[in-house]
């Protein structure tokens, strides 16, 4: 099974027939001018620790490579987009905060004209678009309400912001526009991060959700991890025929994956928030992981590295599927929910979007 490298430390990829060599650098040969013809450069490697002057290499076969995570300032050249393109792998950037900044998404190995005009029918069906909209925030209320629910069987009282929630759930498919349905969600959002306080044991407080930037700790971890879910859901988009810029809650713009944040809404509270109550509540992440500048607070290396870990482990944990009678593992999950999309674009069945039942 392939899976995903996360870039932190200084160092150079290295092609060889079928395989990538990561060398980190050290402080003699960094970034000295060398004979770079046969080589994809980097800034960094693998979550693996490794220092920076160390002489071992990481071995990556290419067919491992799910995609790239870049979390740190690089220095590439054309041959490694040129590799990616060839071995279609997608490749996700994040700036020294932690913010994402793109995607190098690969040319579409998948193309399928018919399911792109399924799509594009869709979205300028009225009709048929807003039936998908409330689908994805019914959803992501569903898997909010899990978690409270969770929560206040341990101790919590949430009976409050339960009820407000499922109060709001006939609204959705009552909504009459897009607008409506964004609304309803923001209102369901803003009850839902009302709890965050009292879920969370950390030393931290979070007052409201705010994002750009993040005002508090709490606040950039929400950014760090919803932006891990995103790049998630355009790593499996880029696996299926889905075109990922014709979206249906989110209106398709310039610029980003559009389609992504209408599925990410789904995976939120599994992928995002169960992890940011994990590494809060153990303690494993504290104040001494983020930085504040001019009151804006940002995850440092060490806070992000510790998410990523979390992060890959969770999309690794498998779960037995209640329909295909196997494990699967919850990065497949993402994967299933295009297919059930593409399903319905093409009338083969209607979509369900994921809920949590465990």
């Amino acid at each position: 099974m392939s899976r995903n490298y996360y870039i932190f430390t200084p160092g150079k990829l290295r092609r060889k027939d079928n395989t990538i060599f990561f060398e980190p650098f050290n402080s003699e040969n960094f970034f000295q001018s060398d004979d770079y013809s046969d080589e994809l450069l980097l800034d960094s490697g693998d979550s693996i620790e490794q220092e920076t002057d160390s002489v071992n290499k990481t071995i990556i076969p290419i067919n491992d490579i799910e995609a790239f995570y870049i979390m740190t300032e690089i220095t590439l050249n054309t041959k490694f987009l040129d590799f990616l393109a060839k071995n279609e792998i997608p490749a996700h950037f994040f700036n020294y905060y932690g913010f994402y900044n793109g995607t190098y998404y690969p040319r579409e190995y998948l193309n399928s004209g018919f399911l792109i005009i399924k799509q594009a029918q869709y979205y300028l069906n009225n009709k048929k678009r807003l039936f998908l909209a409330r689908k994805f925030i019914e959803g992501a209320a569903f898997n909010i309400l899990m978690n409270l629910k969770y929560y206040n069987r341990r101790d919590r009282d949430f009976e409050e912001q339960i009820l407000s929630i499922e109060k709001l759930l006939p609204e959705i498919s009552e909504a009459k526009d897009i607008t409506s349905i964004m609304n309803i969600e923001g209102r369901i959002r803003k009850i839902y991060y009302s709890t965050f306080n009292d879920i969370l044991t950390s030393d931290l407080e979070f007052t409201k959700r705010e994002f750009h930037p993040p005002s508090n700790p709490i606040n950039a971890l929400i950014s760090f991890c919803n932006s891990l879910v995103y790049t998630t859901v355009i790593s499996e988009l880029y696996r299926t025929q889905l075109n990922p810029t014709i979206s249906f809650l989110h209106e398709p713009g310039s610029r980003r994956f559009s389609l992504a944040l209408d599925i990410s809404e789904v995976f939120k509270p599994l992928l995002a928030d169960r992890i940011i109550f994990r590494l809060l509540n153990t303690k494993s992440i504290s104040n001494k992981d983020f930085e504040a500048k001019l009151n804006n607070h940002y995850l440092k290396e060490s806070g992000r590295k510790k998410v990523i870990q979390e992060y890959d482990s969770k999309l690794k944990t498998t779960i037995k599927h209640r329909i295909l009678k196997r494990h699967i593992s919850y990065q497949r999950l993402v994967r299933l929910e295009c297919y059930k999309l593409i399903k319905h674009l093409t009338e083969d069945k209607q979509y369900e979007p994921f809920k949590i039942w465990w």
